[in-house]
């Protein structure tokens, strides 16, 4: 049956409501009631995402929302979101089982615990006791402000925030939240689709922020429809190979800041350490002078990250050629061979190819295809570079070099970890300015990679 509107009379003037028509309004203006129609919405209704009647406002009016961030105590998750959580944003973390998307989050409740307030941790997947344990091995000393919930029932949730008022909260994970109003198991399309409208009509009207970790699909993808991550304000990704202790954050939306920054964390006993220098931790155990050795780098965020590219060619022993990458993708790899032996030459036919960006990195600018040109170059050849060198730049199908975001910057820090000289494209070069050319590092500018390849052979 169709809901009956009811018929309320507002001045044009104050927005004053009444029920029936009057000449003068409260404000003491004449003859400004308009009527209008209003449909009543029952205040439970967990779709609306509003607890009051909407109504619209003059965008020129609105105040600026108290978007102060809130320090959660670990600086490379600060950098990710921008600086810090915002009052009611929604932020949702993804990740592969034990890379330590539930780590990092217990040491954010247990930092925010200390200087926020009340913090709510809700876990649907372990136990109280087993929550504890790690807190007790990452955080140290704990705030009587952090709760624990094993919970997974949404509607129980709601009730407890209304008694505890949290100023913080985690729901750890979605997939194992349910809501009693639909019969679907918990982790549906359904369910995980009303779970995420009810978080976020907690966190927009009560201004309180809110993690909610995801599972990701074999091919590393979030779980679950695709509407969760349009609801939230964050997406972070949580990435790192099991044989490596580092960890990288990494947001792809972020209605608070940029999407490019990343994140470095170390895995230890005590929990995630951030790091501060990562060119440092990728060069540290790099193999300096070696054919089949170039050292990349790429601008992420706020920051230039170096790290070490190693190739190796050996000969096909029978049936096509092997192309193998880590860390890159292996289309692009492909393309890059495919105008190595065009463009200069080099018979790649026969040759089996392995790629490998050392420490894990796994780097989305094309301003590292340089470095792989000269790296497999270096190996089918067997040259080495005595000097302490950098290549970047973007190759594209005809063998020219494209210019690079932030040259100067990588230039800079370059200089600082001590380097000899960069190779780069000359649209870059030409762009810096005479301070930093006039540097200790050498800048080399190439054209194409005829250029950048003799380069290489004369330094070699």
């Amino acid at each position: 049956m169709a809901k009956k509107a009811k018929t309320v009379f507002v001045c044009q003037e104050c927005g004053y409501e009444t029920p029936r028509w009057q000449g003068q309004c409260v404000c003491g203006a004449w003859n400004t009631f308009v009527e209008e129609k209003v449909l009543d919405v029952p205040e439970n209704d967990s779709r609306r995402r509003a607890s009051a009647g909407a109504k619209p406002s003059k965008l020129k009016e609105v105040g600026s929302a108290d978007y102060a961030r809130i320090d959660t105590g670990i600086s490379e998750l600060n950098r990710v979101l921008g600086g810090g959580l915002v009052h009611g944003s929604l932020t949702l973390i993804s990740g592969e089982p034990g890379i330590g998307k539930s780590t990092i989050i217990i040491q954010a409740a247990s930092n925010l615990a200390k200087t926020l307030g009340t913090v709510l941790y809700v876990s649907g997947e372990e136990s109280e006791e087993q929550v504890k344990m790690r807190a007790d091995r990452v955080c140290g000393e704990l705030s009587e402000n952090l709760y624990i919930l094993s919970e997974t029932n949404i509607e129980n949730i709601v009730n407890v925030c209304d008694k505890l008022n949290p100023r913080f909260l985690i729901i750890d994970s979605i997939q194992t939240m349910y809501t009693q109003t639909l019969d679907s198991v918990a982790g549906s399309v359904s369910q995980v689709r009303d779970i995420g409208n009810q978080l976020m009509k907690l966190g927009k009207t009560r201004n309180i922020p809110v993690f909610i970790v995801a599972h990701v699909t074999k091919n590393g993808e979030l779980a679950g429809p695709k509407i969760v991550e349009h609801l939230v304000d964050c997406v972070l990704s949580f990435t790192g190979e099991r044989e490596h202790d580092l960890r990288i954050l990494r947001a792809y939306k972020n209605r608070f800041g940029t999407t490019s920054e990343i994140g470095a964390f170390q895995m230890c006993e005590e929990g995630l350490k951030g790091i501060q220098n990562l060119s440092e931790t990728f060069l540290e155990s790099g193999s300096a002078n070696e054919e089949g050795s170039v050292i990349t780098a790429v601008y992420e965020g706020s920051r230039p990250v170096f790290f070490e590219i190693q190739a190796l060619t050996a000969p096909a022993n029978a049936g096509f050629a092997r192309r193998t990458a880590v860390g890159i993708d292996n289309q692009r790899l492909n393309m890059i061979l495919a105008v190595l032996e065009k463009k200069a030459g080099v018979t790649m036919i026969n040759q089996d190819v392995y790629v490998n960006v050392v420490g894990g990195m796994k780097p989305d600018s094309t301003s590292v295809d340089l470095g792989v040109i000269l790296a497999v170059y270096s190996s089918i050849r067997g040259l080495v570079c005595p000097k302490r060198s950098i290549a970047i730049g973007e190759v594209g199908l005809t063998g020219e070099l494209r210019s690079v975001k932030n040259a100067e910057k990588i230039v800079a820090e370059a200089e600082r970890l001590g380097y000899e000289q960069i190779i780069m494209p000359k649209k870059s070069a030409d762009k810096l300015e005479g301070n930093l050319r006039s540097g200790s590092c050498r800048i080399i500018p190439a054209r194409n990679i005829y250029d950048a390849i003799d380069a290489f052979k004369n330094e070699s």
